[in-house]
């Protein structure tokens, strides 16, 4: 049997692993079959080169499960900064980007980091720099998408003057 081949198969790793890492429980069941693989004789360069994770992960869910059980698998508290946005703007924030720019105010054709960057600063007092408000495309679904630029068509007289071959 010939393996199987996903095309453009970087971009389908990614997507997989953000899936994974999207819910408590789907991360629970992310270290569940690392560890399987561990009792089945892998170790743990073996299975983080697999799953994606660092081998040190690997080995603090052998250690948590060996101290814990299936319980030092769940999800914990995930320390860190909260916040910046409340559910209810990020889902102020997920309708706006629906919209064009123009309709709330704000100057440009298509929202980019920084536009989103100042309707945040601008509707919830929220400063966010343009590096966090492309995550924030991201985090709600959203691709960026750049304008392509107009060429401009040279004057073909001028460019016949210029040319080295032609006549002045």
């Amino acid at each position: 049997m010939r393996p199987l081949t996903a095309p453009d198969a970087e971009n389908v790793i990614l997507a997989l692993q953000d899936e994974i890492r999207r819910s408590d429980e789907s991360r629970y069941d992310h270290r569940l079959h690392g560890l399987l693989l561990v009792a089945q004789g892998m170790t743990a360069p073996e299975v983080s080169r697999m799953l994606g994770d660092s081998p040190r992960m690997v080995q603090y869910w052998v250690h948590r499960f060996e101290e814990e059980g299936l319980s030092g698998l769940a999800e914990g508290n995930r320390p860190g900064r909260p916040r910046r946005l409340t559910e209810v703007q990020m889902r102020s924030v997920e309708a706006t980007l629906r919209k064009r720019p123009e309709d709330v105010g704000l100057t440009g054709t298509l929202w980019d980091g920084k536009t989103l960057s100042a309707y945040l600063e601008r509707q919830f007092d929220v400063d966010l720099g343009v590096r966090q408000c492309q995550r924030l495309f991201r985090q709600l679904g959203f691709r960026l998408r750049k304008p392509r630029p107009l060429l401009s068509h040279g004057d073909p007289t001028l460019q016949a003057a210029h040319k080295k071959n032609s006549r002045h």
